[in-house]
């Protein structure tokens, strides 16, 4: 087999075995009918709360706001019965600075806050953690969390 098909063949192996790597870059805007699969608010509405999960098929799932999408992640059975936390690839959050997509797995949230998303009360993400702190302050939060500290729990408590 000649070199250059070898480098062919493993390239097109490459391409259809490895997923690509959606945490890398912004996530595609909500499209003006695509609704929470949580609360069934409009997501477009709301483009500086926008988040969502993708999927290793490529599938993914926006959201209003990061409380419902931690809801939805946090119990993918009742939402999404045929997907399990193995098969999300990336976790995307909105700083709330900059309203840059930042990978919510990193993100800091700020919860207790006078500020309110959406659905009221919410997880108000940052990329940095000064700036969480910073905000903290200003605007009278109780604590800074990361996504390992959020369970369904801790959501409920924000209701």
């Amino acid at each position: 087999m000649s070199t250059m098909l070898c480098r062919a063949l493993f390239v097109l192996l490459f391409v259809v075995a490895v997923p690509p790597a959606f945490s890398a870059g912004p996530a595609p805007a909500p499209s003006e009918r695509e609704k929470c699969p949580v609360c069934g608010m409009f997501v477009a509405k709301y483009p500086d709360w926008a988040a969502a999960i993708q999927f290793n098929d490529g599938t993914r799932a926006a959201f209003d706001g990061p409380k419902d999408l931690f809801t939805y992640f946090l119990n993918l059975k009742r939402f999404n019965p045929g997907k399990s936390r193995d098969a999300v690839t990336a976790i995307r959050v909105k700083d709330y600075y900059s309203l840059a997509t930042i990978d919510g797995h990193t993100a800091y949230y700020v919860v207790g806050s006078d500020v309110y998303g959406p659905m009221g009360k919410e997880l108000v993400p940052f990329a940095k953690l000064s700036d969480a702190r910073g905000f903290m302050v200003d605007h009278r939060g109780t604590r800074v969390v990361r996504l390992s500290e959020i369970t369904p729990a801790f959501l409920k408590s924000l209701e």
